[in-house]
């Protein structure tokens, strides 16, 4: 049978991990929705549809005024 050496080796040490790793973030502070006051938002609206409305007309006079000869 083979002879076991009498050299005997150190075990590995195990090595720290080298993998960088990001911090863990805070949770940031949540900030409240402002609404905007319901009469300004009326307002909004109320230019919107208007525009709406001038525009449609003015593409329908437009057309007409095209095949209307």
């Amino acid at each position: 049978m083979i002879k076991r050496s009498k050299i005997r080796r150190q075990p590995v040490q195990p090595r720290p991990s080298r993998i960088r790793r990001d911090p863990v973030p805070v949770a940031p502070v949540a900030k409240r929705a402002q609404a905007y006051p319901s009469e300004r938002e009326v307002w909004i609206v109320a230019i919107g549809i208007i525009l709406f409305a001038i525009a449609i007309a003015a593409l329908t006079f437009g057309i007409s005024a095209i095949t209307g000869k």
